[in-house]
């Protein structure tokens, strides 16, 4: 094994970045997610990977070079964060249109305006349905694993789909956490040397690449990306059962905490899942049955699984750390609410928002909302299907 490291969750993505040791990586600064690049320019700069640094002028150029890199057969990341996201916009569908398989860092950070450099979902929850697949972590260690792994995802055959690891801004991406590391040799050997679908620098194989698709392919080919999105339902576990027997840690689609016997469920992602595991023991040391699901993979949605664990359960909350403006809840309410329609035995379901722009989220407010979520499955319904944590109304 590795070694055991005290390191922040942007230094704990740069070592994981350096000991799969990519062909290219092209990336622009934004805070928070600078750091993280700052890290992986040293390793570039003392020779410790063989990397190709690109320092581009904005983060659309960024994606564009990753996208060109990837479709010549490198193995290729990058990273960024809010605004800087919504920069990549429109090469970010290009880049899982194209079945490229890059991964990158997505260190969560709101989105402007007013301008906030603090955390919330709303950069990476506004690209859900960009074609990409989507990690959140609760801590530097989830942030190592998952970035690590995140390579034998994207490129594995049947699946050739672009991958995000999100981590909250600030939260983990600045606080230093002891981090269990491979070595560099485990990591190499786990992800395997890269295997290229496509290679424009094949000559002898030449073809088309993003070409003017109307409607005689175009929806062939978004089909085929939905077909991708389902195989990575399989593959997605047979990765995260191999990552097990060589570090010893878990992942699944989601993890449940104190939810065998949980009549209440609290339903988060990110680093606010370890304090809600602190209210979930408060709560249960009063003899209160309320259980966490700490939602790991976001996309692809685990639609049946999550039917599995939480069928049969008196109430839900679902917290969102962002908005959905014109919609109903946030974007996490919104596909679990579809998920369990229909259901014989759905729990009710209650959907907050809290936590924007980096508002703090401490274990008052989510022992407020299992109590509220508690006092719904008294009355049989939600009284207020929408809440808000945190915020002066």
């Amino acid at each position: 094994m590795g070694e055991r490291l005290a390191l922040s969750g942007n230094e704990a993505a740069a070592y994981a970045m350096k000991q799969i040791n990519p062909d290219v990586v092209a990336a622009y600064p934004i805070t928070p997610q600078t750091e993280m690049m700052h890290a992986f320019a040293q390793y570039v700069a003392d020779g410790e990977v063989d990397t190709e640094m690109v320092n581009v002028e904005s983060e659309h150029s960024a994606m564009s070079a990753c996208i060109g890199s990837a479709a010549s057969g490198a193995r290729t990341m990058t990273a960024t964060s809010a605004n800087g996201f919504a920069l990549m916009w429109e090469v970010v569908y290009i880049a899982a249109s194209s079945r490229l398989p890059i991964c990158m860092a997505l260190v969560n950070r709101a989105l402007s305006g007013p301008i906030n450099i603090h955390c919330d979902h709303s950069d990476s929850m506004g690209g859900r349905d960009a074609g990409w697949i989507q990690f959140y972590c609760e801590n530097a260690q989830e942030a190592y694993d998952l970035f690590a792994l995140s390579p034998k995802i994207a490129e594995h055959p049947d699946v050739q789909l672009p991958v995000m690891v999100c981590y909250d801004g600030f939260i983990i991406s600045h606080t230093v956490e002891m981090v269990d590391s491979l070595t560099d040799a485990q990591v190499q050997k786990f992800i395997g040397p890269y295997q290229p679908r496509i290679d424009l620098l094949d000559y002898k194989n030449p073809f088309t690449f993003g070409p003017l698709d109307f409607h005689d392919y175009y929806f062939e080919h978004k089909r085929q990306q939905v077909e991708a999105m389902e195989h990575a339902h399989k593959v997605i576990p047979q990765v995260f059962a191999e990552f097990e027997k060589l570090s010893k840690r878990k992942y699944s689609f989601f993890e449940g905490y104190q939810l065998e016997d949980a009549e209440i469920v609290l339903l988060v992602l990110g680093s606010t899942a370890g304090t809600a595991k602190v209210a979930v023991d408060e709560l249960r040391s009063q003899g209160k049955k309320v259980g966490l699901l700490k939602l790991t993979v976001f996309r692809p949605f685990p639609v049946k699984k999550l039917q599995q664990a939480l069928s049969g359960r008196r109430a839900v909350a679902v917290l969102d750390r962002c908005a959905s403006f014109g919609g109903f809840g946030g974007p996490v309410f919104s596909e679990l609410r579809s998920a369990l329609f229909g259901l014989s035995d759905a729990p009710l379901i209650r959907g907050y928002i809290y936590g924007l722009g980096g508002r703090d989220m401490g274990i008052a407010l989510i022992r407020q909302a299992a109590e509220e979520t508690l006092e719904t499955a008294k009355k049989g319904q939600p009284t207020e299907e929408i809440g808000y944590l945190g915020v002066r109304e």
